[in-house]
């Protein structure tokens, strides 16, 4: 029930492993998101070194946003052009993330600066994830509802040069605010090995002014490119992809994405938000006790005598 994995140097059950890349998956399906925000804490918590799980969880996100980028392609809910524009960003971001994540990986600070970065983002994005899913719980309970969200994109990505139409988000906007967006996007998928959907998403809706229609699959449409380079940038620049576990996780994840894509037909969006943001702060907790409690076996380096 154990495989060796070469580069994380250690014995796995694989059976743990390819369920972990299915629940990751079917949040990807779900959301839309890559979920390598989950993929990567997860793995560090089941004893993979950080630099390892973010570049081998970087692969899996790549499998599971094919699987469930086809079933939107399907529906017709893929807009290409503004994909063409994120997926731009998201190239050139992976450059700028690959140099930042060397340099680190060269002063041997990549694993704590790993962990503290997911502790300050995951904190952040999961509060933020939780006040706007209890807001729409309550929301969706009141007897007299209030207006709804107004969404469009904001003024100054309004002012930018250079509009152009895309007609299957319904937007006039310049590529510049996709763009950009794409490049942030790019910088952390190859740093922490997500995605970025949590963000891009929100993003899409709020920021830009997408159509709620499109917004999911041209998001993972787009992770599959980003997530793609970035791959490629950890295995030819820091030789840190295990392939071995990238596959179990890829196994797990590409038939969990098409169960996901099905369950975000059916479920209460206000308590699947809820639990998504429960289970974010949840990690981020996790990480931080590790960070800041003294592990049980404590080693000290002394000159021999």
């Amino acid at each position: 029930m154990t495989l060796y994995l070469p580069i994380a140097e250690m014995s796995v059950n694989w059976l743990v492993i390819i369920l972990l890349g299915g629940g990751v998956g079917f949040l990807s399906g779900m959301f839309g998101v890559g979920g390598g925000f989950l993929t990567t804490p997860l793995l560090i918590f089941y004893g993979i070194p950080p630099a390892v799980a973010v570049a081998s969880s970087a692969t899996q996100i790549t499998g599971s946003s094919v699987s469930g980028a086809l079933a939107y392609w399907q529906r017709g809910q893929v807009d290409l052009k503004m994909g063409g524009v994120l997926v731009a960003g998201g190239v050139i971001g992976a450059g700028l993330g690959q140099i930042v994540f060397t340099w680190l990986q060269s002063l041997g600070q990549i694993d704590v600066s790993i962990n503290i970065i997911y502790v300050l983002f995951l904190g952040v994005i999961g509060a933020l994830m939780l006040k706007e899913a209890l807001g729409a719980l309550l929301a969706a309970r009141s007897p007299t509802p209030g207006p709804p969200r107004r969404r469009g994109h904001v003024p100054w990505i309004a002012a930018l040069p250079g509009r152009t139409r895309f007609y299957k988000s319904g937007l006039y906007i310049s590529p510049l605010a996709p763009l950009a967006l794409g490049v942030v996007v790019g910088i952390l998928t190859v740093i922490m090995g997500i995605g970025g959907g949590f963000i891009m998403v929100p993003a899409m809706l709020y920021l830009l002014g997408m159509s709620a229609s499109s917004v999911v699959g041209t998001s993972l449409f787009q992770i599959i490119f980003v997530t793609g380079a970035a791959t490629l940038l950890h295995a030819t620049s820091s030789r840190s992809v295990d392939i071995v576990l990238a596959l179990l996780l890829l196994v797990g994840g590409v038939a969990g994405a098409q169960v996901g894509v099905r369950a975000a037909q059916k479920l209460s969006p206000e308590k699947l938000r809820l639990a998504l943001a429960l289970l974010v702060l949840g990690v981020a907790i996790r990480l931080l006790f590790g960070l800041t409690v003294q592990p049980a076996d404590v080693f000290t380096l002394q000159e021999a005598g």
